[in-house]
């Protein structure tokens, strides 16, 4: 690939997949999702809601080397191409039983290549903990995937009451300060991953 390429390559926006783990009824996720998303607006950035919601993903994989049901390609023509296309991710998560919803690790245990070689950051919430647990857990997945994970993430603690009406942080400075810090890492990790997999794409 030629200089001009990479240049190019370098120069495009950063496609980053949000995605929205929770689907319980009556969640916050779509609260939380949304001023994210206002706070991570740039000019730099494309950004792509997954919401695990209108995602219909079976929990029954195929045996190894074999093929999925015709319902369940379907369900992944949506997706795959979407988590595929992102330089890098930011995962939106509240913490259940001191870890992550189901819903969200079936998604990942679907795909492995769309993982590989990008960054992720996080965006938690839920309790006292703010859903620090489910983030820690996932670091882990996301290494066996061969993913990135930035280290600073943004922690929501106890949205019920901590999130206004309009679901916005009441402590807004501090949520928005720790969201731009996040995505700076992931910025530079996007970015770099990014030159790294054109001008040699990753193995595995």
């Amino acid at each position: 690939m030629s200089a001009t390429d990479v240049r190019a390559a370098e120069d495009r926006p950063l496609r980053v997949a949000v995605i929205l783990g929770s689907v319980r009824e009556g969640r916050q996720g779509r609260a939380v999702a949304d001023w994210f998303l206002a706070t991570a607006a740039d000019p730099g950035l494309e950004l792509d809601v997954v919401d695990l919601a209108e995602v219909d993903l079976p929990l029954v994989l195929p045996g190894w080397g074999g093929t999925p049901s015709p319902e369940t390609v379907a369900a992944l023509r949506d997706v795959s191409p979407r988590l595929a296309a992102a330089d890098a991710f930011v995962v939106v998560t509240p913490e259940y039983n001191h870890s992550f919803p189901a819903a969200l690790k079936n998604l990942i245990d679907w795909h492995q290549r769309e993982w590989q070689a990008k960054p992720v950051g996080f965006v938690s919430y839920g309790g006292l903990g703010g859903g620090l647990r489910a983030v820690e857990q996932l670091r882990l997945v996301f290494a066996e995937l061969h993913a990135v994970t930035v280290r600073d993430s943004v922690s929501l603690h106890g949205p019920w009451s901590g999130l206004g009406e309009d679901g916005a942080p009441r402590d807004a400075d501090v949520c928005a300060g720790a969201a731009k810090g996040m995505l700076g890492q992931l910025a530079w990790w996007g970015r770099t991953l990014r030159t790294a997999r054109t001008e040699r794409p990753y193995a595995g």
